[in-house]
């Protein structure tokens, strides 16, 4: 059973001992984040780049995906919005599952890597595995529920991005999300790309870069 598909880069070396699966926003799909392996592969030889379409169809935008829908931009409700974030939260931990017993790479070596509604996932999900991830990377994203920080069942690093010109996801969010993570225990960088919107800039992207190395050297 294939709980999420999307584009796959394969390790530059041939032989993949990690994993970093990027999770893309609202409206996208995978092939909107699997370009990140471009820069990053060279310096991450033996990493698998995979990029899952979210599982839904976006409410505005058909041909892109949503993790969830936004009731201040489509005009659904808060219930169905969480109805949604459930369901997806259980697609990514079933495809979590599936592609670590496929490859045989375990959560150690596993690194999510978030944009916008993806780093809202990668919140989510990263920290309730059974096991902890190598670490998770977010950018210009929020903490979603963090009411519900206490059901964490581990603490992966996590490093958060955020563009200080971002219209659509308010950089607060990220000294917010920072404040409670670090409260709950986990280790948390953060980092603000100046002038920048809701993107991922240069700055960011060698940031995340010298994380992940680091995370899984």
């Amino acid at each position: 059973m294939a709980f999420l598909t999307g584009p796959v880069r394969e390790a530059k070396s041939g032989h993949a001992d990690a994993l970093v699966i990027l999770l893309h926003g609202y409206g996208a799909d995978g092939n909107d984040l699997i370009g990140l392996a471009d820069p990053l592969a060279p310096h991450l030889p033996n990493v698998m780049f995979m990029s899952p379409n979210a599982p839904e169809p976006c409410t505005v935008n058909p041909m892109g995906h949503q993790w969830f829908p936004i009731p201040w931009m489509d005009g659904s409700s808060e219930v169905e919005m969480g109805r949604s974030f459930a369901a997806s939260s259980e697609k990514l931990h079933g495809f979590l599952d599936e592609v670590q017993a496929d490859t045989g790479i375990g959560p150690e070596r596993t690194v999510l890597v978030g944009f916008s509604q993806g780093t809202m996932m990668s919140l989510h999900v990263g920290p309730r595995r059974e096991s902890a991830l190598a670490g998770i990377v977010g950018f210009s994203g929020r903490l979603l529920r963090p009411e519900d920080i206490g059901d964490v069942t581990t603490k992966p690093p996590v490093q958060l991005i955020h563009g200080d010109a971002d219209e659509v996801v308010s950089p607060v969010s990220m000294p917010e999300a920072e404040g409670v993570l670090k409260k709950a225990g986990f280790d948390v960088q953060t980092h603000v790309s100046p002038g920048i919107g809701h993107g991922i800039a240069p700055d960011g992207l060698t940031l995340a870069l010298q994380r992940i190395h680091g995370w899984l050297s």
